[in-house]
């Protein structure tokens, strides 16, 4: 048996190299044998492609294919192999179709490059620093800068011809230099260029210098031809707007307005203004441009952007379209006052909806506003359409009295009243106020009104016509406050003081009762925020606070009085007075108390002042006749200011003991005076023709008879009328009813008929018998207590029953003599 050796085998020397080249061999090897990646192919096979005849399909799919099959025959024109291609080999096939671009050919060296051109590259720090380098010299430096220069106007030429790199204007001018700056030297030598950054990051000056005059020159020349380009460009592309261009299928305003024939020119302006009006009424919200385009046909002259001369507008057009204006104002104002918004409401943001009708409610305000601008200024220049505009403006003060620029709707007409003579347009302007003062029912617009009216007659110093007062009769004071002044004054100041935080506290701390409760913090900011909330449910309820109307009525007073005392009190007389009077007696029951004293004596004044004037007269001029017009006018003032006086005490000056002795005796003394007043029944004469129905005014009988029966109404029982003054006015009024018109003397007849049932002392006058008696009547004197009634008789009364011409001044005489 062979001998085997204990000798180990040698190791196999290990041959690094070569072991890795095995292993990446191996590896490969085993990628290959390995299966290959889908994306790595260049056609991915469809799956179950080839297996389209073993498909077995239902009866439904069959049923489906018959039925749809048409729809689905494109998909046998599908390309197979571009949908199985691979991502990889579409990107391959998409670089080899891809088109190769030209290189950009250029004059600039390689940069491998060693000619004379390679120093462009240079940064040329040691030129512009001159510090001294190892590698460059003066000769190097000269030779650079040349270089430098040919190669820049190389580029140059070449940028000239490709115009994307060409220099714009504005790059190569030189920024402003102020001439403070530069020496005059230095001016002259001209200012370098800036450098440029090559592409090695060397910096290179170009060279080039730029001089003052020659740069301001060309930059002036170049700004004027600049501006001349704008404006030619401007001229080209002028477009004009929707107020004055062609729009809409409708011809320009100003093709309208140029037309040589006047009856064309006017039916085609009527019939834009027809269906502008129509369109506007049908959309307001998006109207706003046909707005200006309507206002536009209202403007003397007209010009436009392709129109730049103006062309003078018809009269008859502008009228047309001022009353077109006013109609669709009218309809499509809203029934409430815009405001202007805040800065805070214009930053928040809003619904899309909510924006769009706050841009057309202030679009509204501000055409509206130019609207009522042309109006004021046909108004001021006394025009030929002034007289319309006017009515236009009264018209929108009545009709929208609540929306904006109220105030100077009423500025305007207050101001065309404040001529003393009186026309037509007068009374348009005065029923313009009194329909303001009667559809009022906040008070707001009658305390502005009457504010206006105040300050223009004082600016007038009272030179106004009478007639303008009289529009403040119709206030609704009397009625609408419904208290007396006796409770509440014009000046009322509250009832009682709120208790300060401290004594309330102090209060509570004692156990009392307080008016203010003690809150916590949490319950005072919620009664702060219901407070708030009732504010603003007060408000969206658009309800008149009656606390509010209450306190501008009450304000609308005191004015009110204001200028009737002012007048009054006016040192000369004035046309205004009767007025004043009126006015005063049909607001006395609204007059504070304080003032009564103070108010009869100024009244009594007033008929001691009319007496005097008349009584001391010139001994040699001619004695005025009881019919004279300045004599009638004196007694009805007289006589307006007696019947103020019975008013103010006919109300809460009944607890007054005021003696009217002396405004009782100047109406007997003026009783004569008025039997010879041929029209005591006809009502003051009035230049104002109103068609506001209202009660005509009293005429100078209803006057005295209202005096009459406040003098002789008693106040209280122990106010009673004397028998001899029953008796002296009684005589009076029976002498007077011989001259007066026949219901005048009837009404006479009456009042004489109550005087003798109030008091049956007055009985015995009625007979004509001979009598005992005391004294003898003086009918000359005018203080009735002096004229001894009782000497006499009421023979007058037969001889009215008897010889009256009237049947109805007879049968009241025979009936009062038959009575006793």
């Amino acid at each position: 048996m062979p001998f085997k050796g204990t000798k180990k085998r040698p190791a196999q020397i290990a041959q690094r190299p070569s072991k890795k080249r095995k292993v990446a061999e191996d590896g490969k090897a085993a990628k290959a044998k390995g299966k290959e990646r889908a994306s790595d192919k260049q056609i991915i096979p469809i799956p179950n492609q080839g297996d389209e005849d073993d498909v077995e399909l239902s009866e439904d799919d069959l049923g489906l294919l018959e039925q749809y099959g048409p729809a689905v025959s494109f998909l046998q024109r599908l390309d197979e192999k571009g949908i199985a291609r691979s991502k990889k080999e579409t990107e391959r096939l998409r670089q080899s179709n891809k088109p190769v671009r030209k290189p950009v050919e250029d004059d600039l060296p390689s940069i491998h490059s060693h000619d004379e051109d390679e120093d462009d590259w240079s940064s040329g720090v040691s030129d512009i620093e001159g510090l001294p380098t190892e590698d460059t010299s003066d000769e190097e430096a000269a030779s650079e800068a040349e270089s430098s220069t040919s190669a820049a106007e190389r580029r140059r030429r070449k940028r000239r011809e490709d115009s994307d790199e060409e220099e714009l204007p504005f790059e190569r001018q030189p920024r402003r230099r102020r001439p403070s700056w530069e020496p005059e030297s230095d001016k002259e030598k001209g200012i370098e260029r800036l450098p440029i950054k090559l592409a090695d990051g060397r910096i290179q000056k170009t060279g080039d210098k730029v001089y003052f005059g020659d740069d301001e020159s060309s930059s002036e020349s170049d700004e004027d031809a600049e501006t001349q380009r704008a404006k030619e460009a401007a001229q080209r592309f002028r477009v004009e707007d929707v107020a004055t261009g062609a729009r809409f299928g409708r011809p320009a305003v100003v093709d309208v307005i140029g037309q040589k024939s006047r009856k064309a020119r006017l039916q085609a302006a009527k019939e834009q203004i027809a269906g502008l009006c129509q369109e506007i009424l049908g959309d307001p919200e998006n109207s706003l441009g046909l707005l200006r385009r309507l206002h536009t046909f209202s403007l003397p002259e007209i010009s436009t952007p392709t129109h730049p001369e103006h062309v003078p507008n018809d009269p008859v057009i502008r009228k047309l379209t001022m009353l077109s204006q006013l109609a669709v104002f009218k309809d499509i104002i809203p029934g409430y006052r815009i405001r202007a918004l805040t800065e805070k409401e214009k930053a928040e943001k809003v619904s899309q909806m909510v924006q769009r009708t706050r841009d057309w409610e202030q679009g509204l305000v501000s055409v509206y506003q130019t609207y009522l601008r042309s109006l004021e200024a046909e108004l001021k220049g006394k025009s030929e359409l002034a007289e319309t505009a006017l009515h236009c403006m009264c018209t929108l003060l009545v009709e929208v009295t609540h929306f904006n620029f109220r105030v100077n709707l009423m500025s305007s007409i207050v101001a065309a009243l404040s001529r003393k003579s009186w026309d037509r347009t007068s009374d348009l302007c005065l029923d313009t106020l009194i329909k303001v003062f009667r559809a009022d029912n906040t008070g707001e617009p009658s305390l502005e009104v009457v504010r206006l009216l105040n300050r223009m007659i004082k600016e007038r110093k009272y030179n106004v016509h009478p007639e303008v007062l009289t529009c403040l009769l119709h206030l609704r004071l009397k009625t609408e406050l419904g208290i007396r002044a006796s409770e509440s004054k014009v000046d009322r100041e509250p009832i009682g003081k709120a208790m300060s935080k401290g004594r309330a506290a102090a209060r509570r701390a004692k156990g009392k009762a307080a008016d203010q409760p003690h809150l916590s913090k949490k319950a005072k900011k919620v009664l702060k925020e219901r407070k708030e909330i009732e504010k603003e449910m007060h408000e969206a309820a658009a309800e008149v606070d009656k606390e509010e109307r209450a306190a501008r009525q009450t304000e609308t007073l005191k004015l009110l009085f204001v200028l009737y005392f002012s007048i009054l009190k006016s040192p000369r007389p004035t046309p205004l007075l009767p007025a004043a009077l009126r006015g005063i007696a049909k607001f006395a029951h609204l007059v504070n108390i304080d003032f009564f004293k103070d108010l009869l004596q100024v009244l009594k004044n007033l008929m001691v002042r009319d007496a005097e004037v008349h009584a001391d007269g010139n001994a040699d001029a001619p004695v005025a006749a009881p019919h004279d017009v300045s004599n009638i006018a004196t007694v009805q003032h007289q006589l307006l200011c007696i019947v103020t006086a019975f008013e103010l005490l006919s109300g809460q000056g009944e607890a007054l003991d005021i003696d009217l002795s002396d405004f009782i005796n100047r109406l007997y003394a003026i009783l004569p005076q008025l039997a010879l007043m041929p029209d005591i029944e006809a009502p003051p004469p009035s230049q104002a023709k109103t068609s506001v129905r209202s009660p005509p005014p009293p005429s100078t009988a209803d006057v005295l008879f209202r005096a009459l029966h406040l003098a002789f109404t008693p106040r209280s029982s122990a106010a009673a009328a004397p028998p001899w003054r029953s008796a002296a006015f009684a005589k009076r009024l029976l002498s007077a009813a011989l001259q007066w018109p026949p219901a005048t003397a009837v009404r006479a007849i009456e009042l004489v008929a109550v005087l003798i049932e109030r008091d049956p002392k007055l009985e015995a006058l009625l007979s004509t018998e001979d009598r005992a008696g005391n004294g003898v009547y003086r009918p000359d004197l005018d203080d009735p207590q002096l004229s001894n009634p009782f000497g006499t008789s009421f023979y007058e009364l037969h001889t009215l029953a008897e010889k009256h011409w009237a049947e109805q001044v007879r049968v009241a005489a025979g009936k009062l003599l038959e009575s006793s």
